[in-house]
Parts: C-alpha cells; structure tokens; sequence
C-alpha cells in the first residue's frame, strides 16, 4: 500500500494534492479498479490486495491509505432504510457507513484554505444524495468490523470465534447495540439459552421497541417452553412491525411455486418498496414475468438483479441468465 502511494500514484498526488489525488484514485476504473464484494469483511491490507471488499472493507482501506499521507479522516454512519439479507433461517441486518476525508489541520493553516472534506462513498452516488449520516468513531468503526466478523464466523457454523469477535466488538464500543444482538443469537445457537435472554433483555431495557432483540427473545422463550411468553412477545412485536422483513419475498415464492404469476408479480413489488436493492426479489420479479409472458420486463429486473449482486457469484448467475434471455428474445 505504501509502494502504491509513494510509486504507483506518486506525480498524481504531487499535481492535484494528496487529498485530491487518492480521491482521483478511489474513483479510477482504470487505477485502484475496486469491485464490491460482500462475501466477507476483509482488513484494509486484505481489501487493498483484492481490490474488493464490503462498504466497511472499502472505507477501512480508504482511511489507512487517507492516514499514510497525513489527511484527516471521519467516519459516518449512513442512516440508509432498512436492508436484510438471510442464509440458513438467520436474517442479517446491512448497515452502510462512508468516510470524510480532509487535508490534515496543519494544511490547512499552512494554505489558508477551508476546512471542507471530500465524501467518499462506494455506494452510487444517486443513492447517496438521499441519504442522512452521523459521525461515529473509530471505535464504533472496530466493533462494526468485529460484528461483521462474529457474524460471518457464525454463518459458517464456527460458533467459538463468533463469540470471541462478538465479545471484542461489545469492548470495543460497549454501546454499539448490535454486537449484544450478535452475542444473544450466537449464545442460543450454543444453546446457553439463559444466557441469550439475558443478552436480550439487556437490549430491551436500553430499546425497548428493538425489533431483532424482540423477535430472537420470542424464539429463546419457545426452545425453554415458555409459549404463552413467546406469544405476548410476538403480539407486542407486531404492533411495532407489522410485516417482519422477507414477509411479501416469502409469500411471492410461495406463489410463484403456485404458478400465480399476477400474485407473485405483485408481492415481489411489495418486497422491493420496503427493500430495493435486494437481488433475489428482483430476480423472483424477472420470474414472475416470465411465467406471465413478459420477456421485456423480466429482462428489466434480471438486469437490476446482475446490478444489485453482491459478490461475484451471484454476479455471474445473474449475467448468465440475462444473456440466455436476450438470446431467446432475438431468435
């Protein structure tokens, strides 16, 4: 990372400055070439040597090469709409974060210039002019990444580092909520059950309308027994959220199964307005418009599935199956 600073974009930094230069550099097709991929956290020296990561990767690695050259970076949480994903029964909760990148103070004096910072971003920037931030720090940067890890870890069935990375994170920003939420899921994986609902209710005391904390205390009451529990916790929940996430994405594949492809077409919609950029619903749309004999429109959402992909195999899937229908629509 060093050689690429001081060689690779050495006389780019020199002649646009080194804030402008590295910003130029994030924003190059044809230098850093950086590709999302959501498959794992990776460290800044792992995203760098990819040229792939997450948003938390990507923003990791900016901030270790904004550092080398002496600018001043800030770490902001984007509050973006709710976004989910699930693997193996476990929905997992997409937050966002970006960076501010600035010419360090003593620039600044020297120069006498403004104190204005440059957003860097990896999501499109039409989504990014819609969207509130807050500062958060680089604490509550570390735990993000440790919750990531501890959750990642857990996806794979490696139940021990969950739980180290879930705990790191908790010491890392003892108020970053969602590494507690971690820890309770991977307590009642464990079956230290006890234990979840403490973690659970340590939660509702501090958010006592967090609907995940809710949802996962439901389902440690119903494996202890406690049903009548479980059922009061799930009537207050619904009070707070009506439809649960992936509510109209499992009814359009139960009616896709049907083949009720009108029903299916309108459920997968009612999907994508809670949630946009989710892949698979666009997918399941672009199926639903098959069944109902509209290659244009299944071509329209297969092409918004290939560009809302997250790692490249889905990419891959995705390009495959668009190219099979615009082959199908030439002949």
């Amino acid at each position: 990372m060093r050689h690429y600073l001081e060689v690779e974009i050495a006389r780019q930094l020199r002649s646009h400055g080194n804030l402008r230069g590295l910003v130029a550099a994030l924003d190059s097709n044809a230098q850093l070439k950086l590709e999302y991929d959501s498959s794992f956290t990776r460290t800044a020296a792992e995203t760098f040597d990819a040229r792939a990561g997450n948003c938390l990767s990507l923003t990791i690695m900016t901030a270790a090469l904004a550092r080398e050259l002496g600018l001043s970076v800030s770490f902001r949480r984007v509050l973006t709409e709710e976004s989910w994903t699930r693997h193996d029964n476990t929905l997992y909760f997409g937050g966002h974060v970006n960076i501010v990148l600035a010419p360090s103070p003593a620039d600044l004096l020297r120069s006498l210039g403004s104190g204005g910072g440059i957003v860097v971003d990896f999501l499109p920037q039409e989504d990014l002019r819609r969207q509130l931030s807050r500062e958060i720090g680089d604490q509550t940067v570390v735990a993000m990444f440790m919750n990531n890890r501890a959750a990642e870890a857990m996806a794979l069935g490696s139940l021990d580092e969950a739980y180290w990375w879930a705990r790191g994170a908790m010491t890392q920003d003892p108020r970053f909520l969602e590494a507690y939420n971690t820890l309770g899921v991977i307590y009642s994986r464990h079956g230290d059950l006890a234990h979840a609902e403490r973690v659970f209710h340590r939660i509702l005391a501090l958010e006592a309308e967090n609907a995940s904390a809710m949802s996962n205390l439901a389902n440690v009451f119903d494996r202890q027994g406690r049903h009548e529990a479980a059922l009061a916790l799930r009537a207050r929940l619904r009070t707070i959220e009506p439809h649960p996430p992936f509510h109209f994405f499992d009814l359009a594949v139960a009616a896709l199964k049907r083949k009720e492809y009108a029903a299916a077409r309108d459920l997968f919609a009612r999907e994508l307005a809670r949630n946009a950029s989710y892949h698979e619903a666009h997918f399941g749309l672009a199926a639903a418009h098959i069944g109902l004999d509209d290659p244009r429109a299944a071509q329209k959402h297969l092409a918004a599935a290939l560009d809302a992909s997250t790692n490249r195999r889905e990419h891959d899937l995705y390009a495959a199956k668009l190219a099979w229908l615009r082959s199908r629509r030439l002949q």
